[in-house]
């Protein structure tokens, strides 16, 4: 049996020459049959993963030599970290890896929700010409509010600056004092909500963040405001944000997560023939680059613990 398992996806070379000389399964299939998972992790001391696999209950149990999970990202909320910690099993997410991709993503979708034209390829080859429906908005001068303002939402301001906007940011766990506030504004949710006119979220799918944004905050939000998250699905209420998209409370939204991953197509039918939405399918972190920088850290993560 493996000494390492990988069962999602990372960069195959960079896995197979980073352990090289160990033990070693490669298999991103096993996240997709959770039987052969635990079979697969019963004498593994090291396991890794990205945001499907549940490290939890019976695959803990399974793998009672596990010294470390390697963690190909940042969020932790598919992982038990309380029955980790019981266990002395390390928990080594890949920080700071795909912190570019994601706020790239966030700007890239603020563009092309506020703009709207980039909606228009169908109806131009059809021979329409719907240019006075395609008169969007610039982002200078917007007003992009971030919910969380982590290391990733620090990189999404400092990209939305340059491009000439007023970042506001709300952050109950950020010391109002810390120097990691500059460049942006410090205001409560409520104000952020009230305020934004791009609204991207950054925060962990906690108790606490739970359809945090939820009927009462997308009624508190700008008509014509428009929402991203790329964080954790389960912090947007989705029925809640088709409701105010469909009833034009909303201007735009993209979701890079679901509350249900992968989405079925039955959650599908929430957003079915909204025009104002983009759905991408958890994507938001991973480019080329990022792929590369994740899967570098994330091997010398493993081999560092297991090295002890």
């Amino acid at each position: 049996m493996a000494e390492i398992v990988v069962c999602e996806f990372m960069d195959e070379e960079i896995a197979r020459e980073g352990f090289r000389g160990r033990d070693f399964l490669f298999d991103p299939s096993l996240v997709d049959d959770p039987d052969r998972l635990a079979a697969a992790a019963a004498d593994a001391r090291a396991l890794i993963v990205r945001n499907r696999t549940q490290v939890r209950g019976s695959l803990l149990d399974a793998a009672s030599r596990l010294e470390v999970v390697g963690r190909l990202g940042v969020g932790l909320d598919n992982i038990d970290l309380g029955a980790c910690a019981a266990r002395g099993i390390e928990v080594r997410p890949a920080a700071g890896a795909n912190d570019l991709a994601v706020a790239e993503y966030v700007i890239t979708a603020a563009m092309a929700l506020r703009r709207g034209a980039w909606f228009s390829t169908g109806a131009v080859a059809r021979g329409d010409w719907p240019r006075g429906q395609l008169i969007g908005r610039e982002l200078s001068g917007a007003r992009l509010g971030l919910v969380g303002f982590g290391a990733i939402a620090r990189e999404t301001a400092r990209r939305a600056a340059a491009l000439g906007m007023t970042v506001l940011a709300c952050d109950p766990y950020l010391p109002a004092d810390d120097p990691r506030w500059r460049g942006a504004r410090r205001l409560s949710l409520d104000d952020v909500l009230r305020q934004s006119d791009v609204l991207s979220l950054h925060a962990p799918l906690t108790e606490e963040t739970r359809h945090l944004i939820d009927a009462d905050a997308l009624r508190a939000m700008r008509a014509d405001a428009v929402l991203i998250n790329a964080a954790r699905g389960g912090i947007v209420d989705e029925a809640a944000l088709a409701g105010a998209l469909r009833e034009g409370r909303l201007a735009g939204a993209a979701l890079d997560v679901f509350e249900t991953e992968p989405l079925t197509a039955a959650a599908g039918e929430t957003f079915k023939d909204l025009p104002n939405i983009v759905l991408t399918p958890h994507i938001a972190g991973v480019t080329a680059e990022s792929n590369l920088r994740v899967s570098r850290a994330t091997v010398a993560n493993v081999l560092e613990v297991l090295a002890r």
